[in-house]
């Protein structure tokens, strides 16, 4: 846990040039207005000294830390700093005791900054629930997936979830301005203005791999030497690591590649992509939850095993990890590319959903209703209702959709190949209808 320390004075020369410019306030901070700006409800709502407990999603570089540092910096709120990588329930514990304790003894606020909240399991994210709930902790997480799939419903309901948006060009070349500015130098005497243009799109929305960058062309520069070319620019900033390649466009570009090479029945693609995120550090149960999706939305009954693979999958690699858990992503990742393909359970859904908001709450048929009790019986409950077993083919002619449900055209729609060829082809002889070609 860190003090919020260095805010009061002048960070380290030797700091990161990342950290010498991390923004005090959260006036400095850039590219976030529409959320956390002067005229944004949230950011009025801070200002005015309420701060709530908050959830902030977003790609890494656009200034979730930040925020909470300022955040507490402007409020005068105790500040706490924790990383779920290398923290447990013991340390959220402590943390909270100590945040009851200032309120109690000090009446002082305290801003408990989790980044990575998602690493932590449904119990270690418990155990927060009544230090939030009681207000001994302020509760600022920090996260780059989504926090409706990682967090607690328990925990969520207790947050407000704010997302940050990629920095836009014009917040980069605001902090490519301060950058120079900091270190008292002109860019047009390091850089060529085609090398500055490219810095600003190779940083793709990310301000921290920006001031790396930066950093990087800055420590290189040499007294005399001609502004650097685009080339040379790129040669010298793309042999230096760069941090969180998870916030890259190329993160998302695979991601995409990925999921459309198994829609697409191509195995070799999907299996190719899939090494590609794992090398990459991408998070071997992000996939493995991608490929449940997948296997009901585009996969469906058309191999209905699909989605019971894609299940033991995300269990398998909850339970090893990497690097053997790599092996059930690219076997299940291979059996789902090779599966016949139909999205038509999911349009069904859709074409529900639609249905269900244009009619809203309308009432059960009074035969498919509970007649469990005498009343209900005595309301006509369940009068009518024809047995389907106890009739030729297990099915009987009669309507189970309320009245005011008027259908153009089914909702499901079984395609005519792999299994739902075989539940195209039942629904039609218990119907006694011609199987349609689809």
């Amino acid at each position: 846990m860190d003090l919020f320390s260095h805010a009061a004075g002048q960070m380290p020369s030797q700091s990161p040039l990342s950290e010498r410019l991390r923004p005090k306030s959260l006036d400095q901070i850039v590219g976030q207005d529409r959320t956390i700006g002067v005229q944004s409800r949230l950011g009025k709502l801070i200002r005015s000294g309420h701060i709530p407990s908050l959830i902030l999603w977003g790609p890494p570089g656009t200034g979730k830390t930040t925020f909470a540092l300022a955040l507490a910096q402007q409020t005068g709120a105790f500040f706490m700093n924790l990383n779920a990588v290398d923290s447990g329930a013991k340390a959220l514990r402590e943390a909270g005791e100590s945040g009851r304790e200032r309120r109690l003894l000090h009446q002082q606020r305290t801003v408990l900054f989790v980044d990575e909240i998602h690493r932590f399991n449904r119990a270690q994210q418990d155990v927060l629930l009544p230090y939030v709930e009681k207000g001994d902790l302020i509760l600022v997480g920090a996260t780059t997936e989504n926090p409706s799939y990682e967090l607690n419903r328990a925990l969520l309901s207790r947050c407000r979830v704010v997302v940050f948006e990629r920095l836009a060009d014009e917040a980069l070349q605001e902090l490519f301005r301060r950058a120079f500015e900091s270190a008292g130098v002109k860019p047009e005497d390091i850089l060529g203005a085609e090398a500055v243009e490219w810095m600003i799109a190779s940083a793709d929305g990310d301000g921290r791999r920006l001031l790396n960058s930066i950093e990087v062309v800055l420590a290189a520069r040499e007294e005399g030497a001609s502004p650097l070319s685009t080339q040379e620019t790129r040669e010298l900033v793309q042999d230096t690591p760069l941090a969180h390649d998870k916030s890259s466009e190329m993160h998302y570009d695979l991601v995409s590649a990925f999921i459309k090479s198994v829609r697409g029945s191509d195995p070799d693609a999907a299996v190719y992509y899939l090494t590609r995120m794992l090398e990459g550090g991408e998070d071997p149960i992000f996939i493995a939850r991608r490929l449940v999706i997948l296997a009901s939305e585009d996969i469906g009954n058309a191999d209905p095993r699909g989605l019971s693979v894609a299940v033991a999958d995300l269990q398998a690699v909850e339970a090893i990890g990497l690097p053997e858990g790599g092996i059930s992503l690219a076997q299940v990742t291979t059996y789902l590319a090779s599966a016949p393909k139909s999205n038509r359970s999911y349009m069904a859904f859709r074409r529900a959903q639609e249905i269900v908001r244009k009619t809203g709450s309308v009432p059960v048929p009074l035969h498919l209703r509970s007649s469990k009790t005498e009343l209900s019986k005595s309301l006509g409950y369940g009068q009518g209702y024809q047995y389907p077993h106890e009739r030729p083919k297990a099915w009987a002619e009669q309507s189970y959709l309320p009245s005011e449900v008027v259908l153009e055209e089914g909702l499901y729609q079984p395609a005519n190949r792999g299994f739902e060829k075989n539940i195209l082809d039942y629904l039609a002889w218990v119907k006694g209808e011609k199987t349609p070609l689809k």
